[in-house]
């Protein structure tokens, strides 16, 4: 068993590696022309950049503005690199919130099976930002979960795409005020601090821009949101949603964070996380599928608590992808309703509602006596190899 995973970690690797030197990612080159851009005016957000607009922070594009100064295909290696590296990352922390023994052999299983999720491949394909977002907020988790001192990373992490910004109420509502101050404060530092340095492109994100739907296609099929697949089966027509969406969000995100709450009452933050990165994916406006990273804790969720037919289910449809199957041309075959094709184009989204009700469900089941406790109660070596067996 052992010998089959290195196998498949070393052939997805190997082709993330020549894909990350031959591929030319529109999402990154995105990034790191945005990059060269944050300090020229108004020109990042008023000007299109390799046929799009910059839809990120300004806060994200100073980031990345060293990445100007590189060449392209050493920038984006380095970036793939380091975005394997926030996945490897991410799956050590979730395995110990799901109160499992760390061990390389355990990670590699884990970082295997995700590289298999089209969420996972499709962010590594676009050069997308979703895996560094995500190893910031769980490692913040872990630390709430272990009693230390937490925020920077949830903080940093909204400031750079607004959409983590739900784990700092996440934090509020679970008492952790002081977590919740230091995100807070992290994410007012980093936009403050861009404002100085590029005032013009913060002045127009933060005015205004931060929340033009208008400036990507809303009703693409990769934009599994509630808003999506309303503005899909209205026609194509996001204006007809645009006026009561925000009501829907409101109390998708009440119901999503009270979830969540109790989960981590349970001190079960494996849980919190998991339903707290739905709920962010269903109250944003945009959520594309490679945002849906987040559905890695809530399939190590799953199996950790004993279903693993579901979770077999689940990760057969993140793998598969099969919105991809449906029409997605622009044409009257997109728009509108039609039964099992319309259910199979928002998959993604109907999937994380299930989930959240997965999640209420399971509050009312107690904890069983041979279930692991999920919290971390002291600090111990990230990986150990388990003992050889005589």
């Amino acid at each position: 068993m052992k010998m089959f995973v290195r196998v498949v970690l070393a052939v997805e690797v190997a082709i993330l590696a020549v894909s990350a030197v031959l591929w030319d990612s529109l999402d990154f080159r995105i990034y790191r022309l945005g990059g060269g851009l944050v300090t020229e005016g108004t020109r990042l957000y008023t000007e299109q950049i390799a046929a799009h607009w910059y839809t990120n922070s300004p806060v994200f594009a100073l980031i990345c503005s060293p990445l100007a100064h590189l060449p392209l295909t050493v920038a984006r290696v380095g970036w793939q690199a380091a975005s394997l590296a926030a996945l490897v990352w991410t799956c050590a922390n979730v395995l110990e919130l799901a109160g499992r023994t760390v061990t390389r052999n355990t990670v590699a299983v884990l970082v295997a099976a995700a590289m298999l999720l089209e969420p996972m491949y499709h962010t590594f394909f676009q050069g997308q930002v979703n895996l560094f977002l995500m190893a910031l907020v769980v490692a913040d988790v872990k630390a709430v979960a272990r009693g230390r001192i937490a925020g920077i990373g949830i903080g940093l992490a909204a400031a750079v795409k607004l959409t983590p910004g739900i784990f700092i109420v996440l934090l509020l509502v679970t008492g952790r005020i002081r977590a919740a101050a230091v995100a807070a404060g992290t994410f007012a530092a980093a936009v403050a601090g861009t404002w100085l340095v590029a005032p013009d492109a913060s002045r127009v994100y933060w005015t205004g821009t931060f929340r033009d739907t208008s400036r990507v296609g809303v009703t693409y099929i990769s934009n599994q949101s509630p808003f999506g697949m309303l503005s899909r089966l209205l026609g194509g027509h996001p204006d007809r949603v645009q006026s009561w969406y925000p009501i829907m969000s409101v109390a998708v995100a009440v119901a999503g964070l009270a979830i969540a709450a109790l989960w981590a009452r349970r001190d079960d933050w494996l849980g919190a996380v998991a339903v707290t990165g739905a709920t962010g994916l269903l109250v944003s406006p945009i959520s594309w599928a490679h945002h849906w990273v987040w559905v890695l804790p809530a399939l190590v969720l799953m199996v950790r608590n004993g279903h693993r037919v579901a979770a077999g289910c689940a990760y057969a449809l993140f793998v598969l992808s099969p919105l991809w199957w449906t029409p997605h041309d622009n044409t009257s075959r997109e728009w509108g309703f039609h039964w099992l094709i319309t259910a199979v184009a928002n998959c993604y989204l109907l999937s994380g509602v299930a989930f959240l009700v997965y999640a209420a469900i399971g509050l009312r089941r107690p904890r069983g006596p041979q279930a692991p406790r999920p919290v971390i109660a002291r600090e111990e070596p990230r990986y150990r190899e388990p003992a050889e067996v005589a």
